[in-house]
């Protein structure tokens, strides 16, 4: 049992040190970037559009959620256009049977996706096929790209507007970062607009 307890003890203490080496990056640059260019495009009608695969997908579903529904359970507020493209298993079965996986995104967001929206593409690897295919659709289509990304960002960096970029090889402890540089995201945002006063608090 001890060992065990150890054990746990050292991952929580590697998470906190991939963290603090995110800090010392200086990539929460990036992160700001993100949420003052996401706000500005959501007040101009555009809307955020996440993708990832696996646990990529679920974090791109939670936050999504949090967008139209509210990460804060204090800012009871209207909702936020967001949409996770990992969702409807017909379409993904569909698309995955019919074109290959590789192409899923990439005609989500041809189909989705218009000038003066955000993609924002979650991928630890950095090498995700359909997820860098669908990079490239966004950038053709004049689409903002905010890159989650892992390792040293891996082929996707080169086609991303902003990267946020966790300094680790271990994915447990990239999705650990992810989410919570995504819930730091959600909140800028959500303070943005609700400063703006384009959305407001409801009682």
């Amino acid at each position: 049992m001890k060992n065990k307890g150890k054990k746990i003890e050292q991952l929580f203490q590697e998470s906190i040190k991939v963290k603090a080496q995110v800090l010392d990056s200086g990539i929460i640059k990036s992160l700001v970037s993100m949420g003052l260019l996401s706000a500005k495009v959501i007040q101009e009608g555009g809307k955020l559009m996440l993708c990832g695969n696996g646990g990529s997908a679920a974090d791109a579903q939670h936050l999504a959620a949090e967008m139209l529904v509210r990460l804060r359970p204090n800012n009871n507020r209207e909702g936020i256009p967001a949409i996770a493209l990992a969702q409807d298993t017909s379409t993904i079965t569909a698309c995955g049977n019919d074109f290959g996986y590789d192409q899923l995104f990439e005609r989500l967001v041809k189909t989705l996706g218009h000038d003066g929206d955000v993609l924002i593409a979650i991928t630890t690897s950095g090498n995700s096929k359909n997820i860098i295919a669908a990079m490239k659709a966004a950038q053709e289509m004049s689409i903002k790209v905010f890159g989650f990304l892992g390792c040293k960002g891996g082929g996707a960096l080169r086609h991303c507007d902003e990267a946020f970029i966790v300094p680790s090889n271990d994915t447990g402890r990239i999705q650990e970062s992810h989410i919570t540089a995504g819930h730091a995201l959600m909140e800028l945002i959500e303070d943005e607009l609700l400063d703006s006063g384009y959305i407001n608090l409801q009682q």
